[in-house]
């Protein structure tokens, strides 16, 4: 196991997630199990119909997380109008619903040590920088898929490159809820629009961004208002220069300074005669002043022109790597959490099926893993209980002595018309 810049690597640990196409698992799975015709054709029917089912489940799911984020949306102009307390209850109903989805979609959830250990570090973006944590209300980080690789970075102004391994989540989600805005007895002035200072986004709203390809170095840097803040080495490589050409320039303008306020003073009025060599030395001064005037505008140039170069690179390694914002989200995460489900519960359903023998739950797992690893060379980590629950909730799944199996396709297939016919029952 390799170690990354000033950190420990994470374990390499089997994610739930199945990273194939729906339908390269069902033609996998006949052909695998040589099914024929008339099974394959009604096992196509079943996952059809699977598939139906679940969209309408999840379909009321999108429902429900679009309608609880629209009070923290920061599209949506304030909702100061409403009571704190519903607030707080509908941010809670928010940020459950939404960590269900991402779970279903197989998601874990980053750790808090881990995110500080995440911050202590650098991966592709070689620069420092600090992130406002104080502005928020909640941080929380998902990820899905682990992997490690090398990168190469530069170091001596780029006359040298050296090889750094790190840790690359394949797929990162951001929830950060701001701190919402406090209110008073007295009524507050009209504002002309939602935004807040420098944040430009308002007090309680709440953002999610959608993440690839993220370095574990790089956590940081997907928080908003992230500003780069000059490391100990640029600051003294901008301010030794600044230093040494700017005392020489002081120590001259030192000694005509007295002259400089003499001549000033008879031009004004104040004093009666000048010499020549006065008005020379005036002028010297002068001419010293408007050098060192420009020398300090050329260092603060030159600290900006860093800073901005700094700032550039932080927003080239986050822009390319952003996929998608707020309500967008959902629909992605949604029809991601659809599809890990389906493939869940169909491989649960043909495991069971087709087993030479009855299979106790506990087993159930690792003998679909073994499917998955034969059959299409993968091995996540199978979620046996959710896919388990799932059938027993459709009406296929028995248990006997401690043994089970399911329905034939032929039977599965009018319990699943009967669980579509409840979904479309209209509700009271």
């Amino acid at each position: 196991m390799t170690e990354g810049l000033r950190g420990t690597p994470l374990p390499l640990v089997r994610d739930r997630f199945i990273p194939l196409q729906k339908s390269d698992v069902l033609d996998g799975l006949i052909a695998h199990f040589a099914v024929d015709d008339d099974a394959a054709r009604e096992l196509r029917q079943l996952a059809h119909m699977l598939g139906a089912i679940l969209h309408q489940q999840y379909y009321d799911e999108l429902d429900r997380l679009r309608e609880a984020y629209f009070y923290f949306d920061p599209e949506v102009g304030s909702v100061a109008h409403r009571a704190a307390q519903q607030l707080d209850a509908a941010y809670r109903t928010l940020s459950d619903e939404f960590v269900r989805i991402l779970r279903e979609a197989n998601f874990v959830e980053i750790t808090h040590d881990e995110i500080l250990q995440a911050f202590a570090e650098h991966a592709l973006v070689r620069v420092k920088i600090k992130a406002p944590i104080s502005d928020y209300r909640d941080i929380r980080m998902f990820r899905r898929g682990l992997h490690r690789e090398t990168i190469e970075i530069a170091s001596l102004y780029g006359l040298r490159r050296r090889a750094l391994d790190v840790d690359v989540y394949d797929d990162v989600v951001l929830m950060v809820a701001t701190r919402p805005e406090e209110t008073s007895a007295k009524p507050a002035k009209p504002r002309s629009g939602v935004w807040r200072g420098r944040n430009k986004v308002r007090g309680g709203a709440v953002l999610f961004k959608y993440f690839r390809h993220i370095a574990r170095g790089d956590l940081e840097a997907l928080l908003p208002n992230v500003r780069v803040v000059m490391s100990v080495f640029d600051q003294l490589t901008l301010g030794v220069p600044a230093l040494i050409g700017g005392v020489p320039i002081l120590l001259k303008l030192a000694s005509t300074f007295t002259v400089l306020f003499v001549v000033a003073g008879f031009y004004l009025g104040l004093t009666g005669t000048v010499q020549d060599d006065d008005t020379k030395q005036a002028l010297a001064a002068l001419s010293g002043l408007f050098a060192l005037g420009s020398f300090v505008l050329r260092q603060w140039g030159n600290f900006h022109r860093q800073s901005l170069i700094h700032q550039k690179q932080v927003t080239d390694n986050i822009y390319f790597r952003n996929i998608n914002n707020n309500t967008g989200i959902f629909n992605y995460l949604v029809g991601e959490a659809e599809d890990q489900d389906w493939k869940e519960t169909l491989l649960a359903y043909v495991a069971l099926w087709l087993a030479a023998v009855p299979l106790r739950r506990e087993a159930v797992g690792g003998h679909v893993e073994e499917l998955l690893q034969q059959t299409f060379g993968v091995r996540p980590s199978f979620a046996a209980d959710a896919a388990l629950a799932k059938l027993s909730s459709l009406g296929v799944l028995r248990e006997a002595d401690g043994r089970l199996s399911v329905l034939p396709p032929s039977d599965a297939l009018a319990q699943f018309e009967r669980a579509w016919g409840e979904l479309l029952r209209p509700r009271r």
